[in-house]
């Protein structure tokens, strides 16, 4: 992404909310960089330097504001960088808990390490370890603005593997030491118990959390998710611990409030990043908008329903198992048979209150289920254990970032099709071009009256959608009443 200081410096002159977290602005006299909706006086343009990330700046020698909070901005569209080769990489570094070296990440990426840090250099301006500690220490910030998390414990939380290095890390890029951040917050009052710890996700709007929340109600799995007075809720297990977490928007201030509960410390910023793919908070809606609405039937659920979010999944594998038992069938018998799955593989556990929730079962605790009894054909029991060995063995990749070669995978496993696999890359991936163009909800709403589309009609009116058409495909069953959507 190259910068237009232009459009820069009209976005941070109007305070533009759209362009929060696209960029940075390093002021050259004070040393600060700010986010562009900084509410402090703007400074002249000769004075200005614009970067492209928190981590190009601080590289730079500037210090986060505190009065703008940069490690409060939304995240940049990771689907907009050029290479994909950095795309994967950002997302391997984002889902470890500790740093990664360099050498490590380039084998597992398949490139030399000279090659991979030179990718990062072209398109994010500086090294992957400089990326690390930026994005580890801006978020190590929010622990120590927002909770009443111990020094340590947030050390370890963004990935520290000791409090010494962190406390170095830390004041290289802020200027200051975590104790003397945490002396200058305001603490708020303990929420949810001794095990509860709160979390705030920002956004750029438009953000509809009432349609995401429509969305995940009418699929939420039994014992696992609900939706309640507008509040997400579901369990979770992670790097050995279980947990609650509990979501609810905050339209004022454009963030989500996350408590989370449970003794998961050190797996916060992992439980982060899930939930921000989840509710698609780095979305690149203006560029999504645009694109769609060049297609008058997709123009007019834009306006309808401007920023519209990909529904993401917590699990990858889990997502994947639903989405082969909601083959051909409604989505109502999918979440049940879903449901059944849980009571009688998944593991159950008590929050603070005593109340018991399940958690979904994992790869392991399925090998050589039979999946008899619940509702199932022969068939699809088949296809579900062939899903469960293929994953055990290493043959399904859910790291991959490219679209054709996650279906050549899956597809190529007994009892998985196209749709199957298209719709497992567009929610359990997040995979913003996938389109299952055989979809019934699909066909019907590119149809003319009663008739509907042909599958090559939908794949071929679709190209002028990329690279956005899983939010086509949202777009489309949003058009279709309520009891017709896929």
């Amino acid at each position: 992404m190259r910068l237009d200081p232009e459009t820069c410096a009209r976005a941070r002159l109007a305070r533009d909310s759209r362009f929060d977290g696209r960029f940075f602005v390093a002021v050259r006299t004070t040393g600060i960089f700010c986010r562009p909706i900084c509410p402090a006086r703007p400074p002249l343009e000769k004075n200005v330097t614009y970067y492209r990330t928190a981590a190009e700046a601080t590289r730079a020698g500037y210090r986060p504001c505190l009065r703008c909070r940069p490690d409060a901005a939304p995240g940049s569209p990771a689907w907009g960088l050029v290479s994909t080769t950095v795309r994967r990489a950002l997302q391997l570094m984002r889902s470890e808990r500790e740093a990664v070296s360099v050498e490590r990440l380039a084998e597992r990426l398949g490139v030399s390490s000279r090659y991979l840090r030179r990718l990062f250099s072209e398109h994010l301006g500086t090294s992957p370890l400089a990326i690390w500690q930026a994005e580890r220490a801006l978020f190590a910030y929010g622990l120590l603005r927002d909770t009443g998390l111990p020094v340590g414990d947030i050390a370890f939380a963004a990935g520290f593997g000791s409090l010494r290095r962190f406390n170095a890390v830390f004041k290289q890029v802020y200027r200051r030491t975590p104790t003397e951040v945490r002396r200058e917050a305001e603490m708020p009052a303990p929420e949810g118990g001794r095990s509860s710890v709160r979390l705030y996700l920002h956004y750029r709007p438009p953000f509809h959390w009432e349609q995401l929340l429509a969305f995940f109600r009418q699929r939420a799995l039994p014992g696992v998710e609900q939706v309640v007075d507008g509040i997400y809720q579901r369990s979770f297990t992670l790097e050995g611990s279980c947990g609650l977490v509990r979501v609810r928007h905050e339209p004022a201030s454009r963030r989500l409030a996350v408590e989370i509960q449970g003794q998961v410390g050190t797996a916060l910023y992992p439980i982060s990043q899930k939930l921000r793919r989840l509710f698609d908070l780095d979305a690149d809606t203006d560029e999504i908008d645009r694109v769609l609405s060049r297609d008058p039937l997709l123009a007019q659920q834009v306006r309808r329903c401007p920023g519209t979010r990909l529904p993401g999944a917590w699990d990858p594998f889990e997502y994947a198992l639903r989405a082969i038992l909601g083959q051909q069938i409604s989505v109502a018998a999918a979440t049940t048979i879903a449901g059944r799955v849980v009571d009688r593989y998944g593991s159950a556990f008590h929050d603070d209150a005593g109340n018991v929730h399940r958690l979904f079962p994992s790869a392991a605790q399925l090998a050589g289920a039979d999946f008899s009894g619940l509702g199932l054909t022969r068939k699809r029991a088949e296809t579900l254990r062939g899903f469960v060995e293929a994953t055990l063995a290493g043959h399904v990749d859910f790291d991959t970032p490219d679209l054709e070669q996650w279906c050549a995978q899956v597809t190529a496993l007994p009892g998985i099709g196209d749709w199957t696999a298209h719709y497992i890359a567009m929610r359990g991936l997040s995979m913003p071009d996938a389109f299952p163009a055989s979809d019934l909800g699909i066909l019907k709403a590119l149809g003319k009256g009663q008739e509907k589309a042909r599958p090559k009609e939908a794949e071929a009116r679709a190209e002028a959608w990329r690279p956005w058409r899983a939010y086509a495909a949202l777009l489309l069953w949003q058009s279709l009443s309520p009891e017709n959507q896929a």
